[in-house]
């Protein structure tokens, strides 16, 4: 039987959370998830939950994730795209995204593919949306006591 982790980035993100046990928070980014999950047993079962931003859904609003792909706005080259069984798109960027130019209802984080990339493929991923593309946004969300 695999194990089960809860993999968060920040503390503040523990506010989302019912089920407190097997919780690891790795810290924001990508060399944070590939130092933290490094020595994790692959066939772990992973529950990603944490703060995105979005080019359009409602601030507070959770979503389930489907497609996951690295996001990088100016190149252009195929990347690896990953599905799950949510149905919005994560773009996992290594910069917080101010700006972009995809129209469908998306959010943008900085560890989901980069779990993925690392070869665990039983994951669910959740995201509250945190902000609408502004650090302001996002800061007046993670700075609010239990992120309520």
């Amino acid at each position: 039987m695999s194990k089960q982790l809860i993999v968060i980035a920040t503390p503040e993100e523990i506010g989302l959370l019912q089920d407190r046990s097997n919780i690891l928070i790795t810290g924001v980014g990508a060399l944070n998830i590939i130092n933290a999950l490094r020595d994790v047993p692959r066939d772990t079962s992973i529950f990603n939950i944490g703060y995105a931003g979005s080019n359009v859904l409602k601030i507070g609003s959770e979503v389930s994730v489907g497609r996951v792909r690295l996001y990088h706005p100016n190149v252009n080259y195929p990347e690896q795209e990953f599905e799950l069984f949510g149905n919005v798109p994560c773009f996992t960027s290594t910069d917080f995204v101010l700006d972009t130019d995809i129209k469908e209802p998306c959010v943008f984080d900085m560890e989901l593919a980069f779990i993925l990339a690392l070869g665990f493929r039983n994951v669910t991923a959740r995201k509250v949306v945190s902000d609408n593309l502004s650090l302001k946004e996002y800061k007046k969300i993670v700075e609010k006591p239990n992120g309520e």
